[in-house]
């Protein structure tokens, strides 16, 4: 697989999967429509007595932990657990991971108990996971290190994890901890709308739904950053507001042959 797979588009809008969300506070709203932009079906539950319910009905869960509180985590640990015996794919994204030593503790402790199919993390929090320090200043990570810094974290976060990782900024880097994957262009306005990494991660839940994880990533990451791409056109330069909006109406537009438009992707060694 050295291509974006951007046919499942169409395999999503033709199946209408039920992805299960367990969002933050901040970015839920934007989750939810952007699968429905999709032609994927959202549900946000969050309440730990229904997460096996909730796990059988799905066909894919995206385990957020953004904005944290204990029940938020007992909800994770019980939708990961439930995955895992059914076979289906959880993407976690560890939200602001290194932000306090309870919070890598909690995320820790999910990954002690499942393995997902899918991490999805910034440089601050790739950097955290790996108990290195970290640089992340919230949950953002400003701080910009070289392309083959990033590569290494990135195949060292698989390979210690036995996952895909997925460590998002201006450059994605994709891993299975021995095949490494870049992908750029999009638009540096996605830096000025919150919560962008988040709707990542519900993508490549999404596509994981369809597709298996590694395809699933490298698609999403794409396809991310072509929405990026076409938002910035299409807002014009009028400001956050506007590509905000811009960006949700490219992911509902765009077709597998206007994907590549801006985008680019290398297979590295």
């Amino acid at each position: 697989m050295t291509a974006p797979n951007f046919a499942l588009l169409e395999a999503v809008r033709r199946r209408r999967p039920l992805i299960h969300c367990i969002a933050n506070l901040v970015s839920a709203n934007d989750c939810a429509n952007l699968a429905l932009a999709l032609g994927a079906s959202p549900i946000m539950a969050k309440a730990p007595k229904e997460m096996e319910s909730i796990a059988a009905a799905s066909a894919a869960a995206v385990l957020n932990t953004g904005t944290p509180e204990a029940e938020t985590f007992r909800a994770c640990l019980l939708r990961g657990q439930a995955a895992a015996r059914l076979g289906h794919p959880v993407i976690l994204d560890p939200v602001g991971v290194g932000a306090s030593p309870w919070r890598l503790a909690q995320v820790e402790e999910l990954l002690a108990a499942f393995t997902p199919a899918l991490l999805r993390v910034n440089l601050g929090e790739a950097q955290a996971l790996l108990h290195l320090e970290s640089l992340e200043q919230g949950v953002d990570s400003p701080v910009a290190v070289s392309s083959a810094q990033r590569a290494k974290l990135a195949r060292r976060l698989a390979r210690e994890r036995g996952t895909v990782v997925l460590l998002s900024g201006p450059e994605d880097v994709i891993s299975d901890g021995t095949a490494l994957w870049r992908i750029g262009g999009g638009s540096p306005q996605m830096a000025q709308i919150t919560g962008t990494g988040c709707m990542l991660s519900l993508l490549c839940g999404v596509f994981a739904s369809v597709e298996p994880e590694m395809s699933a990533a490298l698609t999403a990451a794409a396809f991310w950053k072509a929405c990026a791409h076409r938002g910035a056109v299409q807002s014009g330069g009028r400001g956050p507001g506007s590509f905000r909006a811009a960006l949700l109406d490219a992911a509902g537009t765009l077709r597998a042959e206007d994907c590549t438009a801006g985008v680019w992707v290398e297979t590295c060694k």
